[in-house]
């Protein structure tokens, strides 16, 4: 759950808005087991200017994790925290997020013909090290008596080990491990490193992250055109799309932190949501020409109509969840807002299990409706999958 410190009131719409996407993110990722769908659901190649419903998907994550950090950092100072041990805090999980996702980037290039593990061996040790590593253990106690730190050194132990089978590139040009592109979780990683460090620096001084937004935004403008036809195209290490998306929602939660004390600010608050979404999906559709719309590109047109969306699904669950308390609808899906990197991970033992163990779906579940409704399913089985792991105290923090 978020929260803005000690005493003051938790904000149910970033939870909410966190689980919806969570459990779309599950139900587009298993868009590949079926066939025979509307193409607006699915991903749009890279040279087609356009998007379809799994193409906001991530960019809404990378939003939320923006919305998470300023009540994140607001506690942590309340707590009495120092600026570098929030630093600290920022580095370690920066790191932890980018090591996952150089794993899963490699787990899809790997050669398991060169490799003593199979494909899907090798995926379950690898999540189930995640879950050794950064579970959260009760009272910082362990598990079947074996201590925290111990479970813990045995899930490094055990990644380390993976390191040193990985064989990937092809078979006669066997490779290491390399980051091809960085893993949904490491883009997060590298886009919170950086985002997180601006909002601690800077605070609520909406001018200034107002300024980092644009510089941002004219950053991924700059990786598809030499900017003023002088500077040549440039990009930090992942395109500037990803800190841009995180940056629109620190400033959709430092504009929050502004707004508490007025007068009805509630419906000001949405308003400016609403506004910003305009704004940005204006701007997303004026820089059109500079690749189109997508998403495989990063292109700035993709980046700011997302962000557009982002903003305008917001500001209505803020005004719903937060304004009129009509939360009780979500609690179906609640776990996923609580424990979004556990529910995450948990189809990357679900999915490797279901091969090993010979699991097919009926063919009448693979394709139209029904298998809409067979992944729609599946995503809501994942998510309660995660409550009962809640109740028996795994659940992933970083």
């Amino acid at each position: 759950m978020t929260a803005t410190g000690p005493g003051q009131v938790r904000i149910a719409s970033v939870d909410i808005f966190r689980a919806l996407t969570m459990l779309l993110m599950i139900f587009v990722n298993d868009l590949w087991s079926l066939h025979d769908i509307p193409q607006w659901l699915e991903h749009t190649q890279a040279d087609y200017d356009g998007m379809g419903l799994a193409d906001v998907v991530f960019p809404a994550f990378l939003f939320i994790v923006g919305l998470s950090v300023p009540f994140a950092i607001k506690g942590r100072i309340s707590r009495g925290e120092t600026a570098g041990k929030i630093s600290l805090h920022i580095l370690s999980r920066s790191l932890a997020l980018i090591t996952m996702g150089f794993f899963h980037v490699n787990l899809g290039n790997m050669q398991p013909g060169l490799m003593p593990l199979s494909r899907q061996v090798y995926e379950i040790i690898m999540t189930v090290a995640f879950f050794l590593i950064w579970n959260i253990y009760p009272g910082n106690g362990g598990v079947l008596g074996i201590s925290s730190r111990w479970l813990r050194i045995m899930g490094i132990a055990a990644l380390i080990m993976l390191a040193s089978l990985y064989k990937g590139g092809s078979m006669e040009n066997p490779v290491w491990m390399r980051p091809y592109w960085w893993g949904i979780l490491g883009l997060i990683g590298w886009a919170y490193l950086v985002s997180a460090f601006i909002y601690l620096f800077f605070r609520n001084i909406l001018w200034l992250l107002a300024l980092f937004l644009l510089l941002f935004c004219l950053l991924n403008v700059w990786e598809f055109s030499s900017l003023f036809g002088i500077l040549p195209k440039f990009r930090l290490i992942i395109s500037a799309s990803n800190y841009s998306l995180v940056l629109c929602g620190i400033f959709a939660s430092a504009i929050f932190q502004k707004f508490t004390s007025r007068e009805k600010w509630e419906w000001k608050y949405a308003g400016i949501l609403i506004l910003l979404a305009v704004v940005c999906i204006l701007f997303g559709f004026w820089v059109r020409p500079l690749g189109g719309i997508s998403k495989i590109k990063a292109t700035p047109s993709w980046t700011a109509i997302c962000a557009g969306i982002s903003f305008a699904v917001y500001g209505i669950l803020f005004i719903m969840a937060d304004k009129y308390r009509i939360t009780r609808w979500a609690g179906i899906i609640a776990p996923a807002g609580r424990s979004t990197l556990t529910c995450y991970l948990i189809p990357y033992v679900v999915y490797p299990v279901m091969t090993l163990v010979g699991w097919k779906w009926p063919e009448a579940l693979t394709s139209g409706i029904p298998g809409l409704i067979k992944t729609l399913v599946f995503a809501w089985i994942i998510v309660w999958i995660t409550g009962l792991l809640e109740k028996i105290h795994v659940k992933l923090k970083i």
